[in-house]
């Protein structure tokens, strides 16, 4: 834990306080409407804090898990790749990017709340895609191993659905608007990254 807290300390922070705030939260009811996003109230400037706080919360264990497992995998090796202040805006910003839209469409939604980092860490998958789209890791149940950038697609495909069925309080929406501040963030920040991710896919990177 301390290689990981001197290497990536960004990365280490989220992760334990997203935990640690998380699962506080799953045993303290009181928490979620102090943290959960209001869109309602955040577009009459009420509450604008919870663009953020959202992030620290989950709808479950099974949100909360699905959620870490995904930042583990996948933004200890970015922080490392782009470095801590870069990851440190790419997350933010995915985090309350990916929010605005829901605040748009639900502003006048009082009943409506979301909660979870899932914009978030969208942003950070398909940053990480970027750099490495063919690297692999094990996803349960699949018998083998699957590239980070058919995870991505998985990964939209499962939230689109889940935003059409869902009525979990999870933004399954952010998901979709994560990936695209993740992009647009990393093409900003890194300079080249476009050209390396089209070499990286056809073999001649």
């Amino acid at each position: 834990m301390i290689g990981y807290l001197l290497n990536t300390p960004v990365a280490s922070i989220i992760f334990i306080f997203t935990l640690v705030t998380s699962i506080y939260a799953l045993n303290d009811a009181g928490l979620y409407g102090k943290f959960m996003l209001h869109p309602y109230s955040v577009y009459r400037k009420q509450n604008v804090y919870t663009l953020i706080t959202s992030g620290l919360v989950h709808g479950s264990w099974m949100h909360l898990i699905f959620n870490m497992f995904t930042f583990y995998a996948f933004a200890f090796t970015l922080e490392s790749t782009i470095g801590s202040l870069r990851f440190g805006v790419l997350y933010f910003a995915g985090l309350i990017l990916s929010d605005i839209p829901s605040v748009i469409k639900h502003k006048n939604d009082y009943g409506y709340h979301s909660l979870g980092a899932s914009g978030a860490i969208s942003a950070v998958l398909f940053s990480y895609i970027l750099f490495y789209p063919l690297n692999t890791l094990m996803i349960f149940p699949l018998p083998i191993p699957i590239w980070a950038a058919l995870f991505g697609i998985l990964y939209l495909i499962y939230s689109y659905y889940m935003s059409k069925s869902s009525r979990d309080n999870i933004n399954h929406d952010a998901h979709l608007f994560g990936a695209i501040t993740g992009i647009i963030i990393t093409v900003l920040l890194v300079p080249g990254i476009v050209p390396h991710f089209i070499a990286s896919i056809t073999g001649q990177g």
